[in-house]
């Protein structure tokens, strides 16, 4: 059975994993015949309170609040190597842009988180599929936009689409429910909630990206 991770940034739209959009991909890995293997960063979070959506001033850590979305079965991305995967999934929301990667602040002058880093580039190296979902595609053009010039989307929102060209990676707009396929560099990446208006608009992209990626495993 194929071994698909998962990258998870917390739990929660506005500080970690978009948690529909992770538990889609969950979901979608299982029903195409592979299995999940959810992964985070061990580090510390602001805490947003997702009612009034300000930050709480409380901090909390990435690893353990993405083992509430995990259901505890989740490991450390630095104990992770490119052996133990085929491919590699970043759900979108706000931690993919602020906690893996600082694209949030910095635009398309940010970094990596280093332990993220190593592994996308490790599998890009070994010629590995990956996906990235909803804003989580600014994670791999900061990773990898300078060498491989990687084709990517977060949908059509403008401002974004320029980010992310600015790191030396392709935009190409797409719509809700469909995916944007890098055939040479292998990977795959969907708008999801960058435009999705319904659960569902979200479900049918993410569905087509991880059949897409799993096509693409060697």
């Amino acid at each position: 059975m194929k071994k698909i991770g998962v990258v998870l940034s917390g739990c929660g739209v506005r500080d970690g994993s978009e948690i529909h959009e992770a538990v889609l991909t969950l979901l979608a890995i299982d029903r195409n015949g592979a299995k999940a293997v959810c992964l985070a960063p061990d580090m510390e979070l602001n805490v947003v309170n997702h009612l009034n959506m300000n930050e709480t001033g409380a901090t909390r850590n990435v690893l353990v609040e993405s083992a509430r979305i995990a259901r505890g079965e989740i490991s450390d991305i630095k104990t992770v190597s490119v052996s133990d995967l085929d491919a590699i999934v970043f759900p979108g929301g706000f931690g993919a842009a602020k906690n893996l990667c600082s694209f949030a602040a910095e635009g398309d002058k940010g970094s990596v988180q280093p332990d993220v880093l190593r592994l996308v580039r490790e599998m890009a190296k070994a010629k590995k599929p990956i996906c990235a979902i909803c804003i989580a595609p600014s994670v791999i053009a900061l990773a990898l936009g300078k060498d491989l010039s990687p084709q990517l989307t977060i949908g059509t929102d403008p401002g974004t689409a320029q980010a992310i060209a600015a790191t030396g990676s392709r935009h190409v707009d797409c719509a809700v429910n469909d995916c944007v396929i890098d055939s040479e560099h292998l990977i795959v990446s969907t708008p999801a909630y960058m435009l999705a208006g319904r659960i569902s608009e979200a479900a049918e992209g993410i569905e087509k990206a991880i059949k897409a990626t799993l096509e693409l495993i060697k």
